[in-house]
Protein backbone atom coordinates (compact mmCIF):
# COMPACT_ATOMS: atom_id res chain seq x y z
CA UNK A 1 0.00 0.00 0.00
CA UNK A 2 1.58 3.47 -0.92
CA UNK A 3 2.31 5.87 1.63
CA UNK A 4 1.52 9.37 2.02
CA UNK A 5 5.28 10.39 0.66
CA UNK A 6 4.05 8.13 -2.41
CA UNK A 7 1.22 9.80 -3.30
CA UNK A 8 1.90 13.41 -2.71
CA UNK A 9 5.29 13.00 -4.88
CA UNK A 10 3.28 11.20 -7.91
CA UNK A 11 1.00 14.21 -7.56
CA UNK A 12 4.12 16.45 -7.94
CA UNK A 13 5.35 14.26 -11.26
CA UNK A 14 1.47 14.61 -12.33
CA UNK A 15 1.58 18.47 -12.17
CA UNK A 16 5.22 18.92 -13.69
CA UNK A 17 4.16 16.32 -16.67
CA UNK A 18 0.93 18.51 -17.51
CA UNK A 19 2.91 22.13 -16.85
CA UNK A 20 5.31 20.44 -19.37
CA UNK A 21 2.43 19.03 -21.94
CA UNK A 22 0.43 22.50 -21.26
CA UNK A 23 3.91 24.43 -21.99
CA UNK A 24 4.65 21.95 -25.48
CA UNK A 25 0.79 22.82 -26.38
CA UNK A 26 1.53 26.16 -26.40
CA UNK A 27 4.60 26.88 -28.03
CA UNK A 28 3.11 24.41 -31.33
CA UNK A 29 0.27 27.19 -31.30
CA UNK A 30 2.58 30.42 -30.72
CA UNK A 31 5.10 28.70 -33.87
CA UNK A 32 1.68 28.26 -35.50
CA UNK A 33 0.61 31.94 -34.98
CA UNK A 34 4.40 32.70 -36.22
CA UNK A 35 3.48 31.39 -39.41
CA UNK A 36 0.17 32.30 -40.48
CA UNK A 37 1.12 35.87 -39.27
CA UNK A 38 4.18 35.93 -41.55
CA UNK A 39 2.32 34.37 -44.47
CA UNK A 40 -0.26 37.14 -44.20
CA UNK A 41 2.24 39.37 -44.11
CA UNK A 42 4.42 37.89 -46.98
CA UNK A 43 1.27 38.28 -49.02
CA UNK A 44 0.57 41.42 -48.06
CA UNK A 45 4.29 42.45 -49.13
CA UNK A 46 3.61 40.84 -52.48
CA UNK A 47 0.64 42.64 -52.96
CA UNK A 48 2.42 46.33 -52.31
CA UNK A 49 0.41 46.67 -49.26
CA UNK A 50 3.27 46.96 -46.58
CA UNK A 51 6.87 47.27 -47.01
CA UNK A 52 9.06 44.21 -45.39
CA UNK A 53 10.05 46.38 -42.60
CA UNK A 54 6.64 46.83 -41.71
CA UNK A 55 5.77 43.66 -42.00
CA UNK A 56 8.56 42.23 -39.83
CA UNK A 57 6.92 44.58 -37.17
CA UNK A 58 3.68 43.75 -37.86
CA UNK A 59 4.66 40.10 -36.83
CA UNK A 60 7.02 40.71 -34.28
CA UNK A 61 3.69 42.52 -32.74
CA UNK A 62 1.48 39.63 -32.98
CA UNK A 63 3.85 37.55 -31.16
CA UNK A 64 4.32 40.04 -28.74
CA UNK A 65 0.68 40.42 -28.07
CA UNK A 66 -0.21 36.24 -28.17
CA UNK A 67 2.63 35.87 -25.47
CA UNK A 68 1.02 39.01 -23.05
CA UNK A 69 -2.69 37.79 -23.15
CA UNK A 70 -3.10 34.27 -23.36
CA UNK A 71 -6.21 34.77 -20.66
CA UNK A 72 -8.06 37.53 -22.68
CA UNK A 73 -8.98 35.49 -25.29
CA UNK A 74 -10.47 33.00 -23.26
CA UNK A 75 -12.53 35.39 -21.19
CA UNK A 76 -12.90 38.59 -23.57
CA UNK A 77 -14.27 41.83 -21.41
CA UNK A 78 -16.33 44.23 -22.84
CA UNK A 79 -14.38 47.83 -22.92
CA UNK A 80 -15.72 50.21 -20.46
CA UNK A 81 -19.03 52.17 -21.37
CA UNK A 82 -18.86 55.87 -20.40
CA UNK A 83 -22.56 55.57 -19.31
CA UNK A 84 -23.56 53.30 -16.60
CA UNK A 85 -25.69 50.58 -17.47
CA UNK A 86 -29.18 50.53 -17.26
CA UNK A 87 -31.25 48.68 -15.19
CA UNK A 88 -35.30 47.91 -15.35
CA UNK A 89 -37.24 47.16 -12.00
CA UNK A 90 -39.79 45.12 -12.13
CA UNK A 91 -42.90 44.69 -9.94
CA UNK A 92 -43.19 40.85 -8.82
CA UNK A 93 -46.51 40.38 -10.87
CA UNK A 94 -44.90 41.98 -13.59
CA UNK A 95 -43.30 40.48 -16.94
CA UNK A 96 -40.59 41.24 -19.46
CA UNK A 97 -42.51 42.92 -22.37
CA UNK A 98 -40.58 41.83 -25.85
CA UNK A 99 -40.98 44.01 -28.84
CA UNK A 100 -42.53 41.79 -31.72
CA UNK A 101 -42.63 42.42 -35.71
CA UNK A 102 -45.62 43.35 -36.69
CA UNK A 103 -46.98 41.00 -39.74
CA UNK A 104 -47.00 44.22 -41.85
CA UNK A 105 -43.35 45.11 -41.37
CA UNK A 106 -41.99 41.11 -41.91
CA UNK A 107 -44.31 41.09 -45.16
CA UNK A 108 -42.68 44.54 -46.65
CA UNK A 109 -39.09 42.85 -46.09
CA UNK A 110 -40.23 39.91 -47.61
CA UNK A 111 -41.52 42.33 -50.60
CA UNK A 112 -37.74 43.96 -50.57
CA UNK A 113 -35.74 40.67 -50.41
CA UNK A 114 -37.60 39.57 -53.20
CA UNK A 115 -37.35 42.80 -55.43
CA UNK A 116 -33.19 42.43 -54.37
CA UNK A 117 -33.31 38.93 -55.29
CA UNK A 118 -34.63 39.65 -58.85
CA UNK A 119 -32.61 42.95 -59.24
CA UNK A 120 -29.50 40.52 -58.81
CA UNK A 121 -30.71 38.08 -60.95
CA UNK A 122 -31.10 41.01 -63.77
CA UNK A 123 -27.97 41.87 -63.03
CA UNK A 124 -26.28 38.77 -63.30
CA UNK A 125 -27.73 38.01 -66.48
CA UNK A 126 -26.85 41.22 -67.83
Amino acid sequence: MPGFGDIVQKAFYLGIGLASYAGEKAGEKLTELRSQAQKLADEMVAKGEMTTEEARRFVEDMMTQAQQAPTSAETPEKPPTSEPRRIEILEEDEEPTVKEASTENVDQLREQVLQLQEELKRLQND
